[in-house]
C-alpha cells in the first residue's frame, strides 16, 4: 500500500496553524491527531549526509549537531531542529532526535508482527501524547481507525497466537497478548488507503491509555529500501 496525502476529509485529523494551537487543542469529538503543517527552511539532507553512515537508530544530541561542518543552509536546518526541541522541552517533554538507518524486524511473529513497521497504537499507563516530525527521509504513515482491525481480533491470527501461547483463550492469554503488545497492532482492511504524515510537519497524536476520550491514532514507520537515505526523526 502506497500512502496518499493527508486526507482533507478525515474528521479524526485536525490541521492547526501554530505550535500554541498544537499544544492547546484538546483531543475531543473523535479527533485523535493534530498536524501543524510546515514548509521548513534549511538543508536537512546536508545534515543527514554530514552525520555519515550508521546502523540502527542513532540519537543525535546538540553537541554533535553544532559540530557538523555544514553550509548556511545546513545551519538553518540545525536551528529548526534545536528550536523544535526547545519548544517541546518547555512543555516538560523529553524530545529525542534520531537518525534512523533501520529498525529491527519482528521475523518470528508471522502475520502478527509487533515491530514499528506494523500499524500500531502507542500506549501509556497515564494520560500522554506522542509528538513526532520527520525532517528528512520517508515520513511516518497513518491509517484511519475505521480502516483498521486489531490483529488479535482476526480469528485466524488469534488462533495462531493461542497455539503459540499453549493455553486457553482466557485472562492469562489476554495478559500474554498485552505483555507482548499484540493487542496494540492492527491490520488494514482490504482497500484501505494509508496516509502520509509528510515531511516537516509536527504531529501530536493520541495514545492508548485508561479513560482516553478518543481512540488512539494508528500509525507505523515507513518501509525502507536498501541504500535509501536515513530518516531524521524527532519523537517525544
Amino acid at each position: 500500500m502506497t500512502p496518499g496525502a493527508l486526507p482533507a476529509d478525515y474528521a479524526r485529523v485536525r490541521r492547526v496553524g501554530s505550535f500554541h494551537e498544537l499544544v492547546t487543542t484538546p483531543f475531543a469529538g473523535g479527533v485523535n491527531a493534530l498536524c501543524w503543517q510546515r514548509s521548513l527552511t534549511g538543508d536537512f539532507a546536508e545534515v543527514v549526509g554530514r552525520l555519515g553512515a550508521g546502523e540502527g537508530i542513532v540519537t543525535i544530541d546538540d553537541a554533535r549537531l553544532l559540530a557538523l561542518p555544514v553550509s548556511a543552509a545546513g545551519r538553518a536546518a540545525i536551528a529548526v531542529l534545536r528550536e523544535d526541541q526547545r519548544l517541546l522541552r518547555e512543555r516538560e517533554l523529553d524530545p529525542v532526535l534520531n537518525c534512523i538507518y533501520g529498525y529491527a524486524r519482528d521475523e518470528e511473529s508471522g502475520d502478527a508482527p509487533t515491530d514499528v513497521y506494523s500499524f500500531h497504537a502507542d500506549s501509556a499507563p497515564v494520560a500522554a501524547d506522542t509528538w513526532l516530525c520527520t525532517y528528512h527521509g520517508p515520513p511516518s504513515e497513518g491509517l484511519r481507525n475505521e480502516d483498521a482491525r486489531r490483529r488479535v481480533d482476526i480469528a485466524e491470527t488469534r488462533a495462531r497466537l493461542l497455539q503459540r501461547f499453549g493455553g486457553k483463550d482466557d485472562d492469562a492469554f489476554r495478559e500474554y497478548l498485552q505483555e507482548n503488545c499484540h493487542d496494540l497492532h492492527y491490520a488494514a482492511v482490504p482497500g484501505a488507503q494509508p496516509f502520509s504524515f509528510g515531511v516537516g510537519n509536527l504531529w501530536r497524536i493520541a495514545v492508548d491509555y485508561p479513560d482516553s476520550p478518543v481512540p488512539p491514532c494508528i500509525h507505523r514507520a515507513p518501509a525502507t529500501a536498501p541504500g535509501q537515505s536515513p530518516r531524521l526523526l524527532l519523537i517525544s
